[in-house]
């Protein structure tokens, strides 16, 4: 009884805390809110050395030494503070010693031109890159020109980086997108540093373009990487996707439809061809426009989970109403449905439609490109995807985790085109604004002419 009375009596106590030590005050003490001020310190002294003493060590700042038997832990609210106060003061030292030597930022990517071939003397034939920073997806291609209009990729990186998530509902780029996305821009500089670039072209679309910290993010990328982006408007983004597939619109086709179903927003271009295909197939673009809906922001607004029969449907009739409200939607009404007519897609969606109808156990991009589908499998396939459950969409190798809960997004979409502009074929495209941009560029400098008239062969 009594060492049970001795216990109660020292739970009772109230609590002195001196460099992070708990301390039991003895029983019968007196309250040390009540000592004078020299008093209350010598006191405090004499009971810190013994404690000290009787744990063989001192505890220095921010160091919590073993609690004395009989202890009791610090009230909740003045244990936080402590550690609170610690945490500060190791963010000032870090800041310290931050300011104490700054980061060097990355010196601009430079434009290298190339050398003499190192056998032959001859010039190697110059080598383009194009990057396309996209809602969804960091892409990059490095390219020297072969035959003309052709070109060869040397280098290739692409990785989805969903700088775009989040948009819709902000207004700004997320801090977390953003991260993923300098990360992914970083392995593009060190490719771009390792090679000698005669030409180079940097653009970020519908993200950067519409985010209130987009500018702002684009100046980080330039002193983290020493890239220097470039914001392209609508039309210029409508333009490179017709640059980058005009190949693959058919020789004899009297008009096309070709879309670019993007992250945040989707491209669409009418094509009158009647007068006779030229070598620049922009020149035939009679209509344009650019939805500001993608597969992001259509998924992140509807969800893309779990879609449901009438889900889907109203995502269907939001793009459809989007493109009844664009002016030219009928400069090829004459052509639409008929035989001379078709559709080009280039999209994550429609290589994903090619890759399910042909069944691949991994995405192939060479069976993939210039895939002719009809109407009646593109609607089997549509109706295929939707009918799958979240877990078989991941499964599929040619959607995969990465585009599960967009793909019914993109499929909303290219139903909706496909509402306006009935057509019996749909051509796939595995290019788009990076092939465009190489394309571009190449044409300016001329190289196709050069290399012929030289008979120079390219060489990476």
């Amino acid at each position: 009884m009594i060492h049970d009375t001795q216990q109660s009596r020292r739970d009772a106590q109230p609590l002195n805390a001196s460099n992070d030590v708990v301390v039991p005050v003895a029983a019968g003490t007196t309250d040390l809110e009540r000592l004078p001020e020299t008093d209350r310190g010598a006191d405090e002294k004499r009971r810190n050395k013994r404690n000290r003493r009787r744990r063989g060590r001192k505890a220095g700042p921010g160091l919590v030494a073993p609690a004395v038997q009989g202890a009791r832990a610090l009230p909740p609210s003045l244990d936080a503070k402590l550690r609170q106060a610690e945490r500060a003061i190791q963010m000032r030292q870090q800041e310290e010693r931050s300011a104490a030597s700054p980061p060097t930022a990355p010196a601009p990517i430079e434009i290298r031109m190339p050398s003499a071939d190192a056998v032959g003397g001859a010039p190697r034939m110059p080598a383009y890159a194009a990057l396309d920073l996209g809602t969804n997806n960091c892409r990059l291609l490095v390219a020297v020109p072969t035959r003309p209009g052709q070109f060869r990729v040397i280098d290739a990186f692409s990785r989805i980086v969903r700088l775009g998530e989040g948009l819709g509902r902000t207004g700004s780029l997320a801090a977390t997108a953003m991260d993923r996305a300098v990360a992914a821009l970083e392995i593009c500089a060190q490719k771009l540093s390792a090679r000698e670039i005669s030409g180079a072209r940097l653009i970020a679309t519908e993200a950067c373009r519409s985010a209130a910290n987009g500018a702002e993010f684009i100046e980080r990328v330039r002193c983290e990487t020493g890239l220097r982006l470039e914001i392209v408007s609508r039309e210029t983004e409508a333009r490179l996707a017709v640059s980058g597939c005009g190949s693959l619109v058919d020789r004899n086709a009297r008009g096309a439809v070709l879309f670019d179903i993007g992250g945040g927003s989707s491209e669409i271009a009418l094509l009158d061809l009647r007068g006779g295909a030229s070598r620049r197939l922009s020149n035939h673009i009679v209509a344009w426009t650019s939805l500001p809906v993608g597969v992001v922001s259509l998924a992140e607004r509807h969800g893309g989970r779990d879609v449901t029969p009438a889900l889907f449907e109203r995502m269907v009739e939001e793009v459809v109403g989007l493109i009844q409200a664009f002016p030219g939607r009928d400069r090829l009404a004459a052509l639409v449905g008929r035989d001379g007519f078709h559709l080009l897609g280039t999209s994550g969606t429609v290589t994903t439609l090619a890759g399910v109808q042909l069944r691949l156990e991994r995405y192939d991009r060479r069976q993939v490109d210039g895939l002719w589908l009809t109407d009646a499998e593109v609607e089997e396939l549509i109706d295929r995807i939707r009918g799958w459950s979240f877990e078989e969409r991941v499964a599929n190798p040619c959607i995969g985790s990465d585009r599960a809960d967009l793909v019914l997004a993109g499929c909303a979409i290219l139903e909706g085109i496909r509402r306006i502009w009935p057509a019996r074929m749909l051509r796939v495209a595995d290019r788009g604004l990076r092939e465009g941009l190489l394309t571009e560029m190449m044409v300016a400098d001329g190289v196709w002419r050069r290399s012929s008239a030289n008979g120079i062969r390219a060489t990476a």
